[in-house]
């Protein structure tokens, strides 16, 4: 699932634009519709949070945001995609091969449901709002410690999802840092030693967007199943303690009651609060 993680992973992959001159630029988007990209050079690529801003020369910066549902495609000689996906692809950025004759690197972005085309020196307007990057070398983990600790009555998991506090945590991270931490996600955020959380929030999220094999796997077991200490594993028994995982259902269109899974042994606490 997108999370901060996945941004930066894919960031990585789409570094090999980095240089070169898009020979075809397309953003099949309504209001980018008429854009063309063709003749400007991918000067960089930087992440927030779970938003992508690809810079270009002449102060433009593509944003995009994945959501649930966007991925990002990169081939290395620029060959299409298959048919059925060409339809999806809503970001199309082909680019020259620097010399050697063949077409250089291609990037598509596949059923992107944010895509933004704004000018580098207004980057804020889409990124400004966002607490601090575990993932970037500027975090600041006291000022997301302010925001995270502004409201002491707030779930912990309410609080972790909110990218105005902490941005790059999504449902999976939550979750997990929650078991790992030992705490019940209802667990008011007055009550939790809000600087250990961030350390290892920082340390996991880290080693996942950038270790071989690591990619979102809490519990340093790869195999089917056993990746994750709570996430997606509902009647299932806790890899700890044996006690059956339990889950409460997202509350449609509030951001603060996504799916809750945890272990009521090893995150002992509230119940989870009545459905509205």
């Amino acid at each position: 699932m997108p999370e901060g993680d996945s941004v930066y992973v894919a960031a990585r992959k789409l570094d090999v634009l980095v240089g070169r001159t898009v020979t075809r630029g397309e953003l099949r988007v309504p209001r980018h519709a008429t854009a063309d990209l063709s003749d400007r050079t991918v000067l960089g690529l930087d992440t927030y949070g779970k938003h992508l801003l690809t810079r270009f020369s002449d102060d433009l910066t593509l944003h995009t945001h994945m959501l649930m549902s966007g991925t990002w495609t990169v081939s290395r000689q620029g060959k299409w995609l298959p048919r059925d996906l060409m339809a999806e692809v809503r970001v199309l950025l082909r680019t020259a091969s620097n010399g050697r004759g063949v077409d250089g690197p291609a990037a598509y972005g596949i059923s992107m449901p944010i895509v933004e085309l704004i000018r580098t020196a207004d980057e804020h307007t889409v990124i400004g709002h966002l607490g601090p990057d575990p993932l970037r070398a500027d975090f600041d983990a006291d000022e997301a410690a302010r925001r995270m600790t502004a409201e002491p009555g707030r779930a912990v998991s309410a609080v972790l999802l909110d990218q105005r506090c902490v941005a790059g945590f999504g449902n999976l991270w939550v979750n997990e840092l929650c078991f790992l931490r030992g705490l019940n996600p209802w667990t008011p955020i007055g009550e939790v030693d809000v600087p250990a959380l961030l350390r290892l929030g920082r340390k996991t999220l880290h080693h996942s967007a950038t270790v071989r094999g690591a990619y979102q796997v809490t519990t340093g077991n790869s195999r089917r199943g056993e990746q994750h200490w709570v996430a997606g594993r509902r009647g299932r028994p806790c890899l700890r303690c044996g006690t059956p995982i339990r889950v409460v259902a997202e509350e449609p269109n509030d951001p603060e009651r996504r799916r809750t899974w945890w272990c009521p042994h090893c995150q002992p606490g509230p119940e989870a609060p009545p459905r509205k």
